[in-house]
């Protein structure tokens, strides 16, 4: 399946950047299907620009485990059961480290915008809005792993939470687990007043 994806291109800046941070927040957002191709050629008529720099961005989406290349353009990797219980593994191992961090560096700011999705998943959930909810998950997630001052560590986990999107999707659309998320983030931000550690269970 080959569909074009709305890309804008912004200034002759780094091209191949732009690219690429646009894709990769095209997947992040649930925004690319499984099976949906894309095509170098494609896009790089969309914005006006050589394919060379396009190619370069798909190539490093590979690279980092976002995309796979087929012989007709690029698409989402499929996950086999395995490839799901070893990345969920390893996130196991490195959240618990990152959230340590991030609770000795969480400023009063960074608590608002983590009550605030929590009130937003909260709400998703009483609405049964999936994409709400999804979005309300990535900003509670995103916020923490923010204030991780080891960008190594927090990239590699952003990377891998990325790599099980389509899990990710089908999990939080599940009505039930939404109401064990919200229940995880209540009791993490509860403890949070005391211990200032935010859960990275709360983060499918």
């Amino acid at each position: 399946m080959t569909e074009t994806i709305e890309l804008k291109r912004v200034g002759d800046g780094n091209l191949r950047a732009q690219v690429y941070q646009q894709i990769r927040l095209t997947i992040q957002h649930g925004e690319l299907a499984p099976g949906q191709k894309l095509v170098d050629v494609d896009i790089a008529a969309q914005l006006g620009i050589s394919r060379m720099p396009v190619r370069d961005a798909l190539m490093q989406l590979v690279h980092e485990g976002y995309l796979v290349g087929t012989t007709r353009g690029f698409t989402l990797p499929t996950l086999t059961a395995t490839d799901v219980a070893d990345i969920f593994e390893v996130r196991r191992l490195l959240e618990p480290r990152a959230a340590a961090h991030a609770a000795r560096t969480l400023d009063a700011a960074g608590l608002k915008t983590l009550a605030a999705a929590l009130r937003e998943a909260e709400a998703a959930a009483a609405a049964g809005d999936a994409d709400r909810f999804f979005q309300a998950n990535s900003a509670f997630r995103n916020c923490w792993l923010g204030a991780v001052e080891n960008q190594r560590l927090s990239q590699t986990i952003a990377r891998f939470a990325d790599h099980v999107l389509v899990v990710r999707l089908r999990t939080l659309s599940h009505q039930p687990t939404q109401a064990v998320v919200v229940a995880v983030a209540c009791a993490q931000s509860m403890r949070h007043s005391s211990s200032a550690t935010p859960s990275p269970l709360t983060t499918v």
